[in-house]
């Protein structure tokens, strides 16, 4: 098992305050047996604590996971533990959103071809 450093992406508001979109990025740390399990394993973490987030409904902000946009290979670490957690204010929502959704698909895409290559 390898471990690995993740960014994870967050969209959050208040349904007081729906226009005011605010973002969160996380880096994770996680353990896998590779880059392509790496990102599909920090995706469910991002899922699972979305769900979290909806069942406790904190201070009535909507909570959701967008996608992993970052993934570093790292030393032996604690798997799951949370690194930094970073509040994002871009003043165009939908081109920050735009672009967590495209570094994630090229991110897999990426993973997917190292996890090919070493079969």
């Amino acid at each position: 098992m390898e471990w690995f450093l993740a960014k994870l992406v967050y969209r959050f508001q208040s349904p007081s305050d729906p226009g005011h979109i605010q973002f969160d990025e996380q880096l994770r740390l996680v353990q896998a047996d590779d880059v392509l399990h790496a990102f599909h394993k920090a995706q469910q973490i991002g899922q699972q604590e979305q769900l979290i987030a909806d069942e406790q409904t904190i201070h009535q902000i909507n909570w959701y996971f967008m996608d992993v946009t970052e993934l570093y290979k790292l030393n032996q670490m604690i798997d799951g533990a949370e690194v930094l957690s970073q509040i994002c204010l871009p003043t165009d929502t939908d081109r920050y959103q735009r672009d967590v959704r495209l570094k994630a698909g090229y991110l897999l895409s990426t993973c997917t071809d190292q996890f090919l290559q070493a079969l």
